[in-house]
């Protein structure tokens, strides 16, 4: 008989407890996939997806349909923006608040600067 299966049917007959069972190392998905895209060195990439999912959140619908981020490379968000009159508006009244927002919702290191470009 094997003596690990022994002992826990001596166990059993004496009444005493089971061993606790071992942590749970479960988590979720997302988290293990920004690990990979971290180790593969695509953060920036995620990064980019979460902000343009987010875009039309944070800057609102009028200006979410007449502008729409295109990259995001080393702390720059590139925004390309259809019209001239609406490149000036971004860039001159709401440029502040719109960086504020996206640090504040994906953090200072992630987004340090945004550039707007009509195209």
């Amino acid at each position: 008989m094997d003596s690990r299966l022994r002992n826990q049917v001596l166990a059993e007959w004496r009444g005493l407890r089971e061993p606790p069972a071992p942590p749970d190392r479960g988590r979720p998905v997302s988290a293990a996939m920004e690990e990979v895209m971290r180790r593969l060195g695509l953060a920036d990439r995620l990064h980019e997806a979460q902000v343009l999912s987010a875009w039309k959140e944070i800057v609102g619908d009028f200006l979410a349909a007449h502008s729409c981020p295109s990259a995001l490379r080393e702390g720059v968000l590139y925004v390309q923006v259809l019209q001239p009159s609406v490149h000036f508006e971004l860039d001159r009244n709401h440029k502040k608040l719109v960086l504020q927002r996206l640090k504040d919702r994906f953090g200072a290191g992630v987004i340090r600067k945004i550039q707007f470009r009509v195209g």
